[in-house]
């Protein structure tokens, strides 16, 4: 049997926008994204049970990418997407 997902959005002291991803038995699952204070993308990737996986890709402020990293098979969950540390800059 598969667990469902639950949508995750955290919001900046602002009320803006910061996170938004999916968590699936508490854990970051799926496509998560970060925002900037003015609403500008930061970064996206995927999650699966915790642990990135796959391409991160971090964008400038103007919005254009600026680093892309592939993230090698992790042993541990890397960081935590909910506070965003430990993540790809």
């Amino acid at each position: 049997m598969t667990e469902s997902t639950e949508p995750y959005r955290h919001h900046h002291k602002d009320g803006s926008l910061w996170v938004v991803g999916q968590l699936r038995a508490g854990q970051a699952d799926g496509y998560w994204e970060w925002f900037r204070k003015d609403g500008t993308q930061l970064r996206s990737g995927h999650f699966s049970k915790g642990v990135q996986v796959g391409e991160w890709t971090t964008y400038d402020k103007a919005g254009k990418v600026y680093k892309v990293t592939t993230i090698k098979k992790a042993a541990v969950p890397s960081g935590n997407p909910l506070t965003g540390a430990g993540l790809p800059r």
